[in-house]
């Protein structure tokens, strides 16, 4: 999953704790480089009951890691955006053509 600002993927990380951050934005998990981390305001959905923005998404559910608060999360249907990285179904299309040896 690449991040979402700006489209980096992650690669395979050091020893230790991944220096990516998740988070969600707009219904669906995210997540956000290093550098992205650092050089904006990531715009992260928050916590209704506490604020924070350490939200997972899984199963159609948001839950905060902060305060332990769980909610449905909103039908696909009343979100605006897809969630999807600008560009992924094209270089997925691409992958699959070199796979399957399409011109």
């Amino acid at each position: 999953m690449p991040c979402y600002r700006c489209g980096a993927r992650q690669t395979d990380p050091v020893r230790g704790a991944s220096p990516w951050k998740r988070g969600v934005r707009s219904e669906t998990q995210v997540l956000i480089c290093p550098d992205c981390q650092h050089s904006h305001e990531p715009e992260l959905d928050t916590c209704g009951s506490c604020g924070s923005t350490t939200l997972i998404c899984r199963l159609g559910e948001v839950e905060c890691r902060a305060c332990g608060q769980v909610r449905l999360a909103r039908a696909e249907s009343q979100l605006v955006t897809s969630g999807a990285p600008p560009g992924l179904s094209a270089e997925v299309e691409a992958a699959l053509n070199r796979v399957l040896g399409r011109a």
